[in-house]
């Protein structure tokens, strides 16, 4: 029999469960709670008892002074609302009075306390203040203690460290997107610069790819993350979009020269705007939209040399905008035509950062960069898990094949050999 804690058999349940464990005939999600919930709530016991303990691990030796020892396990249960739920409750022996778990206690016929914990936990930023005051009763006395609280919120680095490293190589990426957010990472410095990438694959799906700490948003940086996730098994995109950060583009051109960079039309459109008087602006971005929405690539040229020889004279600021980086604006329109609002923009960042900004704005300092990324990354994969599917044929998923092999990613796509000999014969 191995000689495991039952809270670590909990997660090897559950990490089973989301590689694929689960009968597709099953309740999925009856059974995730009931997983998710009895690995938290084994977690916090077996804390309970160390600290009853004071402090001592598994195969510790007892201090001097010290009394009490492990002494196994004895099976107990808690209500819920997806039915009871079986716990292991750690025993102690040899003690100077009985060990009783306050927090089983509690959470027999207050299982709702429980799914506030949940929630709090692993859907509204994990902060250990908003778990403890969970666990307290009519009283205000904290039933679970401080240590146990922190154990379970660090399982989230433990989480980011695995998805920083997780393998990328079964995700075909068609569309990849670059962005950064600046927070203040630390109680005291400046506010350092979080990047993220994300993409779209071949199937429509969005991935949430990486996200580090980038201190400021250099090339360096960029060139650093790109590689990192070219180097677990990414393939190069057949395009990605970004702002005009210099460093940024400096990456992108580093690394993945062959792919067709993409300006954001959202941020370009706002460097714009503010270069035009408010009487005007809506009259020249109009212009804009009609480059911006043309059907062809040519059309979209035709439109931009109208704009600029329109507005030239009178706005010679905002066309110089305009015209900066030309190329990269117009390269929308190098992929299918349903595809290009998706790709137009890095706002599908932007909104997750709205996201994560709803819990970092009532910290004005978080304590470390462990703590910061802890939160970003509990907030930002969460909202990722709800970023809807983006349709595509499979006359664009054509369409992006030959793109690929003309761009040089990929070799051209195989013909049908049954169809090339029909051809030649009706030829001949």
């Amino acid at each position: 029999m191995r000689r495991v804690a039952p809270s670590v058999m909990a997660g090897e349940q559950l990490r089973e469960l989301l590689a694929g464990g689960v009968d597709r005939e099953s309740n999925v999600i009856s059974v995730l709670v009931e997983t998710v919930t009895r690995l938290v709530v084994q977690q916090l016991v077996e804390a309970e008892q160390a600290d009853y303990l004071g402090g001592r691990g598994r195969y510790e030796r007892r201090a001097e002074g010290q009394v009490g020892s492990r002494n196994g396990y004895e099976p107990g249960r808690i209500r819920t609302a997806e039915g009871p739920i079986e716990v292991a409750v750690p025993q102690v022996r040899g003690a100077a009075a009985p060990f009783r778990s306050s927090l089983m206690s509690f959470l027999d016929g207050n299982s709702e306390v429980l799914d506030r914990l949940v929630t709090e936990m692993y859907a509204r930023g994990l902060s250990t203040r908003d778990v403890e005051d969970a666990f307290r009763d009519a009283t205000g006395e904290l039933l679970i203690s401080k240590s146990a609280v922190s154990e379970i919120t660090d399982q989230l680095w433990a989480d980011y460290q695995a998805f920083i490293a997780r393998d990328l190589s079964d995700i075909e990426v068609e569309y990849l997107f670059a962005d950064a957010v600046f927070e203040s990472l630390r109680r005291h410095g400046a506010k350092e610069a979080l990047l993220v990438c994300w993409g779209i694959d071949s199937d429509g799906r969005k991935h949430l790819l990486h996200l580090a700490v980038g201190n400021k948003e250099s090339e360096r940086c960029w060139t650093g993350l790109f590689r990192n996730l070219l180097e677990r098994g990414m393939r190069l995109p057949t395009t990605i979009t970004s702002d005009g950060a210099p460093g940024l583009i400096a990456a992108i051109n580093t690394v993945f020269a062959k792919s067709i960079r993409i300006r954001c039309w959202f941020h370009r459109l706002a460097n714009i705007r503010a270069k035009l008087p408010d009487e005007t602006a809506g009259e020249v971005l109009a212009h804009l939209y009609a480059v911006r929405d043309a059907p062809t690539l040519d059309a979209a040229r035709a439109a931009a040399d109208r704009f600029a020889n329109t507005f030239s004279r009178e706005y010679p600021a905002a066309v110089g905008c305009f015209t900066d980086d030309l190329d990269a604006l117009l390269a929308i329109h190098r992929v299918p035509v349903r595809h290009r609002i998706r790709v137009r923009t890095t706002n599908l960042a932007e909104r997750s950062f709205v996201e994560e900004r709803r819990r970092t704005k009532v910290i004005p300092r978080l304590m470390d960069e462990r703590a910061a990324m802890k939160l970003v990354f509990a907030t930002m994969i969460r909202t990722a898990e709800r970023w809807c599917r983006v349709s595509i044929s499979d006359l664009e998923r054509h369409q992006l094949r030959l793109l690929r092999a003309e761009l040089g990613l990929d070799p051209p796509p195989a013909t049908d050999k049954r169809n090339t000999g029909h051809r030649k014969a009706a030829a001949a």
